[in-house]
């Protein structure tokens, strides 16, 4: 079976066209709420065509509420003989979520739960390293949801520092020849780099404290398209899953699909 998978972020949307288990063709592009129903039907169009296959099914979630709608309404109009599942309050994940209000919780971070579980056990801490947001959700031994942290992205932080600092630009994302950086570009970088990784250090050991179990038994495991960037400055990581939330969308699809 052929499953389109769509994760709309923030800042970007990926989309992975998984044959099984297997992801055989992905793809991100701009998450823009002005574009259309119909010109993400023209997009998406697009790139099946470019893979050359045929969908069975579609599964979905998003955090950008204007762009879900216009996504609703294209599966309602241009792909309705296709299967499609949005994940949302209501739809079958298999995930007990500990939370104050479960339904504040993105839909991607329970699917990021939800596929870390299924594919590595738990407990588990998945660090989700998105341009807007660096994302730690935590998985008990059980499988449940027990709650996370949010902090800003990579990218959003690096941005703020080019808007509010007079003598500050905006520079490429990537590791600086040391910590101790000798002109202003590298000191970008570094603080940023480096900084972002004693961030997710800190926040992985206090979070393995607070489960109150042995740190050899939590798999950590890095997701999201900046964490190449990131995850080989850090020795916390036990895993690396780039296709982690399609991998839980395809696990929510198999749940509620009604040919199954």
């Amino acid at each position: 079976m052929s499953l389109l998978a769509a994760d709309i972020g923030n800042s970007d949307t990926v989309l992975g066209l998984l044959d099984g288990a297997d992801v055989v063709a992905h793809w991100r592009v701009s998450t823009d709420e002005r574009r259309t129903s119909d010109e993400w039907a023209v997009l998406v169009r697009g790139l099946l065509a470019e893979s050359g296959r045929a969908v069975d099914g579609i599964a979905v979630c998003a955090t950008v509420p204007a762009v879900l709608h216009e996504w609703r309404d294209m599966l309602a109009r241009h792909f309705k003989d296709i299967e499609c599942v949005v994940v949302e309050p209501g739809v079958r994940t298999g995930v007990s979520v500990l939370m104050d209000n479960p339904r504040e919780v993105g839909a991607d971070r329970i699917i990021n739960a939800l596929a870390a579980a299924n594919e590595f056990g738990g407990p588990a801490i998945v660090v989700d390293f998105g341009g807007t947001a660096t994302t730690f959700d935590v998985v008990s031994a059980s499988g449940q949801y027990v709650g996370g942290a949010i902090a800003p992205g990579i990218e959003i932080s690096l941005e703020a520092l080019g808007r509010r600092g007079a003598q500050l630009r905006k520079v490429e994302l990537m590791r600086p020849r040391s910590v101790i950086a000798k002109n202003t570009v590298e000191a970008l970088q570094s603080g940023m780099l480096f900084g972002v990784a004693a961030q997710v250090e800190g926040m992985v050991a206090r979070m393995i404290d607070e489960l109150g179990v042995p740190r050899t038994s939590v798999n950590v495991i890095s997701t999201g398209h900046l964490s190449g960037l990131v995850r080989d400055e850090c020795d916390c990581f036990t895993a690396d899953s780039p296709w982690l939330t399609l991998q839980g969308l395809r696990l929510v699809f198999e749940r509620n699909s009604i040919s199954r």
